[in-house]
């Protein structure tokens, strides 16, 4: 047998050649093989309740979903979704159609991107933004268009400007991904920039698609209001969310959708042939998760406000500029008061320098200069984690 020759046609098809092995997946690399504190990746170092993971162990010895679950979703699941989304938002959502359960929301990104896309279209999305979207949109053969949320230091935060996601829309665009609670840039979009989006989702007559899976943790005088809520957008709006971020149980894989039937049946058609389906023990444990009380919400809520003051006062402290998350678990700095320039070469450097993983913003842009000095740092760890790793950035400064 002869190997294949230098002129060859690459393996990868051309639609995924800008993509490599995941940001993620190469810095949690690094802080393996140098022993660092992993504030890279975005999960937490310690699981959700007990009483839940206690509920995934009584389905498997019950023999509840150990073998395949219905397509949609197990019926418990999809009722908890049902509502949890009346109770939280107002939004009427039928179980047996409105419904889809998924392989995480990256299953539901992916799903819903490859059965509304057709080649040629064009995605409007907040920049920057989760690598997935990106190589969704490209699998689908459409064309990405980001407008950039922009660093307003004087506020320490991120904004929208409306009138560039305006412009931004033309005769091919199909949809608009909106992502908030938005990482990494912590950005809770306003009701007034939401209520903006809407008018301009009308106006055209453009799908929506929103990833909030950081629905719950909003800190501050912020407030998650689902995109579905406002006028003109329940018939066509795909809101995706998770349980991973909300039960920090992100191993599960439990995701969802609700939208119009019709919406539903067609991700459910792309669906089908990915997973299938999947988690089945866990999306029973996770129906009993999205009943647990206020108080669990709220009790953990406040948990990641105190954390992400700790870590945020660490930073600072260390010579960061810290913008301010107002929701996620994620903190977005800048790396220019050291005479820094390159966060990727900051970030794979940082591990020997001082013990610490974080991840470059740069590769969540389309424009790598727009985000050339930023830098994310997870604070969904233990309080003496984020005290040590504080500490070890400190090294920077001398």
């Amino acid at each position: 047998m002869t190997g294949m020759t230098s002129t060859a046609r690459p393996f990868l098809n051309r639609r995924l050649a800008e993509f490599g092995t995941t940001i993620f997946a190469e810095m949690s690399a690094l802080a393996a093989s140098t022993g660092s504190i992993n504030l890279g990746q975005g999960f937490p170092d310690t699981d959700g309740p007990e009483e839940i993971r206690e509920a995934a162990v009584r389905a498997l010895r019950d023999g509840r979903g150990n073998q395949y679950p219905p397509g949609p979703g197990v019926p418990e699941l999809r009722t908890a979704i049902a509502g949890h989304q009346a109770r939280r938002y107002g939004l009427t959502v039928d179980p047996d159609t409105e419904v889809l359960v998924t392989a995480g929301a990256t299953e539901a990104i992916a799903a819903t991107l490859l059965a509304l896309l057709e080649p040629g279209d064009e995605v409007v999305a907040l920049e920057p933004y989760y690598d997935s979207y990106a190589a969704c949109i490209a699998m689908a053969g459409a064309t990405r268009v980001p407008v950039t949320l922009r660093p307003d230091p004087e506020r320490s935060r991120f904004r929208l400007d409306l009138d560039e996601l305006r412009a931004a829309v033309t005769d091919r665009t199909r949809l608009l991904l909106i992502n908030t609670p938005h990482n990494p840039t912590g950005t809770v979009l306003t009701r007034a920039e939401l209520t903006a989006i809407a008018e301009l989702a009308v106006e055209r007559n453009l799908l929506v698609v929103t990833d909030e899976v950081y629905e719950h943790l909003v800190f501050d005088d912020a407030e998650h209001i689902p995109l579905a809520t406002l006028p003109g957008m329940r018939e066509r709006t795909v809101t995706i969310s998770s349980a991973g971020k909300t039960f920090s149980f992100t191993g599960w894989k439990v995701g969802w959708l609700t939208a119009p039937p019709a919406l539903v049946a067609a991700v459910r058609s792309a669906k089908q042939f990915l997973t299938y389906v999947s988690s089945g023990p866990f999306q029973y444990a996770i129906a009993e998760a999205l009943r647990l009380p206020d108080s669990y919400f709220d009790t953990f809520r406040a948990d990641l406000l105190r954390k992400r003051d700790l870590l945020a006062d660490g930073l600072r402290a260390a010579g960061f500029e810290v913008y301010l998350p107002r929701g996620t678990y994620f903190i977005t700095t800048d790396i220019t008061p050291f005479g820094e320039k390159d966060a990727h070469t900051f970030c794979r450097t940082l591990p020997e320098r001082t013990g610490v993983v974080a991840i470059p913003n740069s590769v969540f842009y389309d424009d790598r200069e727009a985000g050339r000095t930023q830098v994310r740092f997870a604070f969904c760890k233990k309080d003496e984690i984020l005290t040590e790793a504080a500490d070890r950035l400190r090294r920077l400064n001398g």
